[in-house]
């Protein structure tokens, strides 16, 4: 495994800090990006998080995988079903 994490299902409104912020509980984050639409500028639904260590990466996509995506944006409504896809 890698050091570098990919995050699928990423709620629209998420941004690169708070994508940090949920995944700096496991390890030290290196960095942290939102995918974006090069013409709108809107977030695609993904990301990248990159750590110092692989057992730190290993941690989170152990921790978040199949997380619900409020773990990462506060604003999403808790009815939501949609998880987090961490590979």
């Amino acid at each position: 495994m890698s050091n570098k994490l990919f995050v699928g299902g990423l709620p629209w409104s998420t941004d690169d800090a708070e994508l940090q912020q949920a995944f700096a509980p496991y390890g030290e984050v290196v960095d942290a990006k939102v995918v974006t639409d090069r013409e709108t500028g809107r977030s695609r639904g993904f990301g990248f998080v990159t750590y110092t260590s692989e057992a730190e990466a290993t941690a989170a996509r152990n921790a978040m995988d199949g997380a619900s995506r409020a773990a990462v944006d506060r604003k999403s409504t808790p009815l939501n079903s949609s998880h987090l896809v961490i590979s």
